[in-house]
C-alpha cells in the first residue's frame, strides 16, 4: 500500500516578520460617534425660547402704553401693575386671597377626582357600571356647570358649599371621561397574557389595567386643573367676601383697571405652578413609557 504526500503548500512572509522588519502597522479606521438629531444642543437655551414670547409681548404691551395707545383707564402699564401688585402684597391683601383660593380649588379638586375617578372605574371595569352609569355621565356633561350657578345657590346657600360645588363639578368631567377611556384603551393582548400568567381579577387590575391607564388619568388631571381655575372664577363672583374674585370685584366698583389685570395674572400663575407640579408627577409616574419629545 503506497502513502500519497499532499504537496507542500507555497508559504507567504510571515506578518509578524513584516511588522518586525520596520513596516508601518495600518492604521485602524477613525470612529465618529453618532448623535440623534434629537439630541443635538440647540444654539439657544430651551428656557430662553419659551420665554422670548412672552417676555417681546410684555415689551409691546409697555411700548403701546409709553406711546399712549393704551392708556391707563383702558390698561394700565406693566410698570403699574407691578407697583400695583407689590402694594398688594405688602399690604397682606394678596397673599390672604390667593390663602383662600388656592384652599377652594384643593377642596374642589379633590372632591372632584374622588368622584369623576371612581364613577370612571365603576363604569370602566364593569359592564354593568357602564350600563348605569355611563349614558348619566354623558348628558350631564353636556350642561355649562355655569349655568347650574343659580341652582347650586338656591340648594347650598351663598356660603362657601356652592363655590366648592361649582369646581367640583367641573373637575369631575375631564378625570372620568380621560380615566374611563384609559381603561377601555388597554390593550386586550397585555389582559390575555396577565390571564395566562395565572393573575386573579384583582391582579390584572393593579398590574394591567391601572398602569395601562395612568397616563390617560394624568392627562385628565392636567385638564381639570384648568378648569378647576376657570370654574373659581365664576364661584368667587356668588358674594365673596375673600379671594382673587372678591379682589376683582371690588376693583370693578371702584374702576381699578390696575388691579384688575393683577388678579388674572395671579390666576395664571398659580394655573402654571399646578400644571408644573403635575407634570412633574407625570415624569415621575410614566418613567416606564417612553415616549416623542419632539425635534
Amino acid at each position: 500500500m503506497s502513502i500519497s504526500h499532499a504537496p507542500p503548500t507555497p508559504s507567504g512572509p510571515d506578518m509578524s516578520d513584516i511588522y518586525k522588519n520596520g513596516a508601518d502597522r495600518p492604521t485602524p479606521p477613525e470612529l465618529v460617534p453618532i448623535v440623534p438629531l434629537s439630541t443635538r444642543r440647540t444654539r439657544l437655551p430651551r428656557w430662553l425660547r419659551r420665554t422670548s414670547g412672552p417676555l417681546l409681548l410684555l415689551a409691546l404691551w409697555q411700548l403701546l402704553s409709553s406711546a399712549g395707545v393704551l392708556t391707563p383707564d383702558i390698561l394700565a402699564s406693566p410698570g403699574t401693575i407691578a407697583r400695583v401688585g407689590g402694594n398688594l402684597v405688602a399690604d397682606g391683601s394678596l397673599p390672604n386671597a390667593m390663602g383662600v383660593s388656592l384652599q377652594r380649588v384643593a377642596v374642589g379638586l379633590l372632591l372632584g377626582t374622588l368622584v369623576g375617578t371612581g364613577l370612571a372605574l365603576v363604569s370602566g371595569l364593569f359592564r354593568v357600571g357602564e350600563d348605569l352609569v355611563d349614558a348619566s355621565v354623558q348628558m350631564l356633561r353636556t350642561v355649562p356647570f355655569v349655568g347650574l350657578i343659580p341652582l347650586f345657590i338656591i340648594w347650598f346657600g351663598i356660603g362657601e358649599a356652592p363655590k366648592i360645588a361649582i369646581i367640583t363639578l367641573g373637575v369631575s368631567f375631564p378625570l372620568y371621561l380621560n380615566v374611563y377611556a384609559g381603561i377601555r384603551g388597554v390593550d386586550s393582548q397585555l389582559i390575555e397574557a396577565g390571564e395566562s400568567l395565572g393573575l386573579s381579577r384583582w391582579g390584572l387590575v393593579r398590574h394591567v389595567v391601572l398602569p395601562g391607564a395612568l397616563p390617560g388619568a394624568m392627562t385628565g388631571l392636567r385638564y381639570s386643573l384648568g378648569i378647576a381655575w376657570l370654574a373659581l372664577v365664576f364661584a368667587e363672583q356668588i358674594n365673596a367676601d375673600a379671594g382673587i374674585g372678591f379682589l376683582m370685584v371690588q376693583a370693578r366698583d371702584f374702576l381699578r383697571t390696575d388691579v384688575i389685570v393683577v388678579c388674572p395674572i395671579v390666576y395664571a400663575f398659580l394655573g402654571l405652578l399646578a400644571d408644573f407640579i403635575v407634570r412633574s408627577l407625570e415624569r415621575l409616574l410614566l418613567q416606564w413609557r417612553p415616549t416623542f419629545t419632539g425635534r
